[in-house]
């Protein structure tokens, strides 16, 4: 069998011989080389965090890799963050469009599974190139919490906890050791923060943190402030 990519990674939509498709293998690089995102989904809600880019010159007061996708719903994204404004467009879109419909809010299931219908198109089709971009969609909908990643290729999965990115890793390495299923919301918010700060003294970064709260009793999507999330970082330290 041929392992060197040669003339099979031309177009998205051409198999190799081992049966790879190697534009999906660099759009998920992408998602590799990013920041750290991660979810933790408790009995009490879900929990999204992410690493932000420190840069003196640009205003941090809003998160660049956390979006609210519908009032119950938040996504955190790592990759290219200009093909991940088009899915999260898309599915806020199709959020709306579901409660115009049936006057009630959209599952977490049914948002993810819209935008990876549109990521695996661009795996099939000549003249585009896959999504460079990795999302983690959490909320809370009739079922109660629901956590889910997707992947470029346009596969998702349901997680009780999980990450993506550069510091995927290490995030996992705690996660598998602290996380268990009884945790509170507010224990969660602590996991969550500490993970990413492991994931970032991991990678010698400074500790720029956003985090994003969907609890059951509101189902509304919340963004910690930087003061709050200051008091987490120190606590833990």
């Amino acid at each position: 069998m041929f392992t060197r990519p040669g003339a099979y990674d031309q177009t998205a939509t051409m198999f190799s011989p081992d049966g790879r498709l190697y534009q999906v293998e660099y759009a998920m690089e992408v998602v590799n080389r990013g920041a750290t995102v991660l979810g933790v989904k408790c009995p009490e809600g879900v929990v999204l965090g992410s690493e932000e880019n420190d840069d003196p010159l640009e205003r941090m007061d809003d998160s660049w890799k956390i979006f609210k996708v519908d009032d119950h719903i938040g996504a955190a994204i790592v990759g290219l963050s200009s093909d991940a404004r088009v899915l999260i467009e898309k599915a806020r879109l199709e959020a709306q469009s579901n409660k115009l419909t049936f006057d009630e809010p959209i599952d977490i299931e049914a948002v993810t599974r819209q935008i990876c219908d549109i990521q695996q198109i661009y795996t099939q089709h000549g003249g585009g190139r896959p999504f460079g971009v990795a999302l983690i969609i959490g909320g809370v909908d009739a079922t109660g919490p629901r956590l889910f990643d997707t992947h470029p290729s346009g596969t998702y999965r349901s997680y009780k906890a999980t990450s993506v990115g550069g510091g995927r890793e290490t995030v996992l390495e705690v996660l598998k050791q602290e996380y268990n299923e009884s945790l509170t919301l507010e224990n969660s918010i602590r996991l969550a923060i500490k993970c990413l700060v492991k994931a970032l003294q991991a990678r010698q970064l400074p500790p720029r943190i956003k985090i994003a709260v969907i609890s059951t009793k509101t189902k509304k999507m919340e963004m910690l402030s930087d003061q709050a999330i200051e008091g987490y970082i120190k606590e833990s330290s």
